[in-house]
C-alpha cells in the first residue's frame, strides 16, 4: 500500500504543475502583448488612441511610417519640406505635431510626439 501512494506523488506534482502552464506558454492568449518599439524611430500618439512610429532617412529624404502591422517609406514632396508622400499616404510634421492620411479611410488627427524609442 505505501508503494502505490509514492508512486501516485510525481502523477500530483506533475498535475499541479499543468494548472499554472499558461504562465509559461509563449503561445497563450492570457499573456499581455509586449507594446512593439522599433528602434531609432520617433513615436506619435494621435486622437482616438491611435498611433504610429516615423524613422527618418536624413541621407535619402525620406520616412519609414510605421504602423502596428506595417511599414511604408515615404519620399519628401519637395527638399526640406516636412511632408511625404508614396501617392497614397501624406504625412505632415510640423515640429512635435504630425497629421497623417492613408487613403480614403485612414485619417490620423492630432498627433503629438510623445519621443524616441531605443
Amino acid at each position: 500500500m505505501p508503494y502505490r501512494i509514492i508512486s501516485l506523488v510525481p502523477f500530483l506534482l506533475a498535475l499541479g504543475a499543468c494548472s499554472n502552464i499558461n504562465q509559461y506558454n509563449p503561445f497563450s492568449e492570457d499573456k499581455p502583448t509586449e507594446a512593439y518599439r522599433p528602434a531609432n524611430a520617433t513615436e506619435y500618439q494621435c486622437d482616438g488612441n491611435k498611433r504610429f512610429f516615423v524613422r527618418r532617412l536624413t541621407k535619402e529624404n525620406a520616412v519609414w511610417l510605421i504602423y502596428p502591422e506595417r511599414e511604408v517609406r515615404l519620399e519628401s514632396t519637395s527638399e526640406g519640406s516636412q511632408r511625404y508622400s508614396n501617392g497614397i499616404a501624406v504625412l505632415e510634421i510640423d515640429g512635435d505635431n504630425a497629421n497623417l492620411t492613408d487613403g480614403s479611410t485612414i485619417n490620423y488627427l492630432g498627433c503629438k510626439s510623445i519621443g524616441s524609442a531605443r
